[in-house]
């Protein structure tokens, strides 16, 4: 049979327009359908802008450290409205070119929804199209509690075009979404509140980290209400109030979940097709990428695997060499590097301290230090470091820091760490002076042995 494309992607996000282009260089005929914004999530409403009030945020502590350098400066009022104009001026440019991307490796653009009538023939924008692959690349959305008062509540997305700064806002949450924006509004000038069941924020982090966050948010700022969960949402006058789980409530201008996202699932009748998807919705696949039809493939954020955007973009990288490159490979999820843009911002790669214990023997070795321009600007702030290190092999198991230029610094630690560098290599690494990067190969003294 004849096909209308050789590959149909529908998403055109990191995953998607990254899985497009590189089969289109391979000679492929591509499609890719879009229906909302070019770059999906990452760079219209994720990590990208989000990043951008991250560092408006610091600027404002900045001006004040600035003051023990001997710099006159004051810190005045913040332009929310200039922020947000300056934010979407740059993702339009970025959004322009993931256009331009997909166009100039040949592939056809549909600015409409896709959706499956059979294995090869999608509904895209009421044309019916068919390809002889097709790949499910359609991201995630944020989710809400389901507890009255719900719809009183913003979520992610909708943060990137509040019309004013909050005076005054709860987050709900304790994640990676919760912890940044809990930064950026306290940074702001809102007063903060962060309202979570767990006793620490960052489940599934490093035990230390966690607890080093907890201790920074509080020193930022933030209210930290742990162990507790909202269980309703009622408004008076403007004014929204949170009542928790334990009896109290928090008056508020604003009410922001982060508690979770789903996959974008729901309109792309896949039940038509069979394509198998997990109670939460996500798609199922094999370490192929494939999904149980056999010419459906499923990356990103849609699979709830690893929703991080290098991930997806790696997915799609693979799939496509995989399936017209001539280079089948596969993308391993072992110690993938990741950081959270809370402020200080956190980084890691490989195993967490009780992870390693799991498997065996591992010696641990900490730092806990005032980083050095906080000697001269007097804000209380800390840099975290830890090393989990096998004890029978001496390899280096995972890095984990929270502190300024954390993620610029685990970026390269997880290149030596993925080679398999041992604590030996790292001992014979001669440091930078001054910097805390130094710190990582100046670790000399054992903090413990766990998992024996």
């Amino acid at each position: 049979m004849a096909y209308d494309f050789d590959f149909f992607v529908i998403g055109g996000g990191s995953a998607g327009v990254r899985c497009g282009r590189i089969a289109a260089g391979h000679g492929a005929r591509v499609g890719v359908a879009e229906e909302r914004f070019w770059g999906g999530t990452c760079v219209n409403i994720g990590c990208v802008p989000k990043k951008f009030m991250v560092m408006a945020a610091e600027y404002g502590a900045s001006m004040q450290d600035a003051r023990g350098f001997g710099w006159d400066s004051a810190k005045g009022a913040h332009d929310w409205a200039k922020l947000i104009a300056a934010k979407d001026t740059e993702i339009g440019r970025l959004n322009g070119t993931y256009r331009r991307l997909l166009n100039n490796a040949g592939a056809q653009i549909f600015e409409a929804h896709a959706s499956f009538i059979d294995a090869h023939t999608l509904d895209v924008g009421r044309q019916r199209i068919t390809a002889d692959k097709i790949v499910i690349a359609t991201g995630g959305h944020p989710t809400r509690l389901d507890i009255p008062g719900a719809a009183l509540g913003i979520v992610s997305d909708d943060a990137f075009y509040l019309p004013a700064l909050p005076r005054h806002i709860v987050i709900i949450g304790s994640g990676y979404i919760a912890v940044e924006f809990a930064g950026i509004f306290a940074g702001l000038g809102a007063e903060t509140h962060l309202v979570f069941r767990q006793p620490a924020p960052l489940r599934g982090f490093d035990e230390d980290i966690r607890a080093g966050l907890a201790d920074a948010l509080a020193q930022g700022g933030v209210h930290m209400h742990p162990g507790v969960a909202p269980v309703a949402i009622t408004e008076d006058a403007g004014r929204k109030h949170v009542t928790l789980s334990d009896g109290s409530t928090i008056e508020t201008d604003m009410v922001f979940f982060a508690t979770g996202r789903a996959p974008n699932v729901g309109s792309l009748n896949l039940a038509a097709v069979g394509v198998q998807t997990a109670p939460s919705g996500a798609v199922i696949i094999d370490d192929t990428l494939a999904t149980n039809i056999p010419n459906i493939y499923a990356i990103g954020d849609v699979t709830d695997r690893l929703n991080l955007t290098p991930v997806a973009t790696a997915e799609g990288h693979a799939l496509a060499d995989s399936l017209f490159g001539g280079k089948p490979r596969k993308v391993s999820l072992e110690n993938v590097p990741t950081a959270v843009f809370s402020i200080p911002p956190i980084a890691t790669v490989g195993l967490s301290e009780a992870q390693a214990a799991a498997r065996g023997p591992a010696r641990i070795f900490t730092t806990h230090f005032t980083p050095m321009r906080h000697n001269i600007s007097g804000r209380s702030r800390k840099t975290l470091m830890k090393l989990v290190v096998d004890a029978k092999t001496d390899r280096i198991l995972g890095a984990h820091m929270l502190g300024e230029d954390a993620p610029e610094i685990i970026q390269g630690l997880a290149i030596a760490i993925i080679a398999g560098a041992t604590k030996a290599d790292f001992d014979q690494t001669i440091g930078i002076h001054p910097t805390a990067a130094e710190e990582f190969v100046t670790l000399r003294t054992q903090t413990r042995l766990v998992g024996e």
